[in-house]
């Protein structure tokens, strides 16, 4: 069964299955442990999840599940005013990790590429909040100050998707799990 989209693109069932389990797997790193730091800004674990995103389901289904899970987590909390940046912010997060990890040849099992991968990725998150803060906040020293934060984020999700990634992609396959 397939869900047409416009351009004649289309999601099977199991993709949008995988988009929903992966952006609620998001949505509970946030919820489950999130701390206020800075000014307004919160420290959580979900990069992981858009990581572990990026590497189990590509860019597409990536992107979705990240902006998905992140997004609600911001719409249902006092962040909502970040939702929309949110969306975005963390969408092209998995997107540019994917992109990476999955160029050439090297299909996400290259631990090297991973890390270039997520870190590039994690530059973007960081340069795009400190560009929403400006809009958020009126102004770009507030913004600063969420930085440190955002690093630590970006730092602790890499080193948890790079030590159950390919783990998990492994496990998901020898069940029959279709992933990327």
């Amino acid at each position: 069964m397939d869900i047409n989209c416009k351009d004649d693109k289309s999601f099977e069932v199991i993709d949008l299955v995988q988009i929903a389990l992966m952006a609620a797997l998001t949505f509970a790193a946030t919820y489950a442990l999130h701390i206020p730091i800075g000014s307004k800004a919160v420290l959580h674990l979900a990069d992981s999840m858009v990581f572990l995103g990026a590497l189990l389901l590509g860019k597409k289904k990536g992107f979705l599940s990240a902006a998905l899970g992140m997004g609600l987590f911001d719409l249902l909390s006092p962040y909502a005013v970040w939702a929309p940046y949110t969306f975005v912010i963390k969408g092209v997060m998995a997107y540019i990790a994917a992109t990476i990890i999955y160029s050439r040849n090297y299909n996400g099992k290259n631990f090297l590429i991973n890390i270039l991968g997520y870190g590039i990725a994690g530059v973007w998150m960081i340069f795009g909040y400190f560009i929403a803060g400006r809009f958020v906040y009126g102004n770009f020293a507030t913004a600063y100050a969420d930085v440190p934060g955002n690093i630590l984020q970006v730092v602790a999700g890499m080193v948890i998707a790079l030590a159950i990634g390919n783990t998990v992609r492994t496990a998901l396959k020898k069940a029959r799990i279709s992933v990327k």
